[in-house]
């Protein structure tokens, strides 16, 4: 399968780091928070990925070209307007080919192995998550997976949902009737999670949200503790 790392975000929450800079371009030791999630892909064996960029996107092909240099494929899917999740998605399937794909967030850091996801069938399954415990700043979690492995949006069993990683594979058949504009993913999944079309895992292994300055430092405060031992 083709990865695709979304990377058109606003890094609103990163500020000022993200003045002038896309916040997967932020530094976390030697490379950048895009260029370990590239790496991650490669080791895996995902060499072909695309990448969605909006804001300050010209530095991250700059920075990334063709990916030779980290073993990678790269093509890029350029948003003149912000197109949300699902909107970005359905820009790049041309560029992506394939009926299933792995989607990947470009602001978290994790060693999940994304060589043991495997396609969905887009029918019986349109989607498959790898959902996480829940963080402080994320207490009560997005889904919770039921005793046959699917994914669910129940509000009322708020102690069972866990984090979605934003780590998923996806099938072409959830996008079905929607054209390029502005859309989020969740209006999607929660549509098929009505109809039992969404499996999922749960992941315990390292796993981070880069969603603030203060996480990011703290990222490269553990980066630095293993580089020094």
């Amino acid at each position: 399968m083709k990865a695709m790392i979304l990377a058109a975000g606003l890094g609103k929450r990163m500020r000022p780091l993200t003045d002038s800079l896309p916040k997967p371009l932020l530094q976390v030791g030697d490379d950048s928070l895009i260029e370990h999630q590239i790496q991650r892909l490669v080791d895996n064996g995902i060499r072909e990925i695309v990448i969605n960029h909006f804001y300050h996107g010209d530095k991250i092909e700059l920075r990334l070209g063709d990916g030779s240099q980290l073993g990678a494929n790269i093509r890029y899917s350029r948003e003149t307007v912000r197109l949300e999740t699902a909107g970005g998605i359905i820009k790049a399937l041309p560029l992506l080919e394939d009926d299933c794909f792995v989607v990947v967030n470009a602001d978290v850091w994790t060693d999940f192995p994304f060589a043991s996801l495997r396609p969905v069938d887009g029918s019986g399954c349109l989607a498959h998550l790898v959902l996480v415990p829940n963080t402080e700043h994320h207490p009560y979690g997005d889904f919770y997976i039921d005793s046959k492995g699917r994914v669910h949006e129940d509000h009322a069993r708020r102690d069972q949902r866990l984090t979605f990683s934003g780590i998923s594979v996806l099938h072409r058949n959830l996008f079905s009737g929607h054209q390029e504009q502005p859309l989020p993913l969740v209006p999607l999944l929660s549509n098929a999670m009505s109809s039992d079309k969404v499996s999922g895992e749960i992941y315990q292994g390292e796993w981070l949200d880069i969603g603030t300055p203060e996480r990011l430092w703290q990222l490269n405060d553990i980066v630095k503790g293993r580089v020094s031992e």
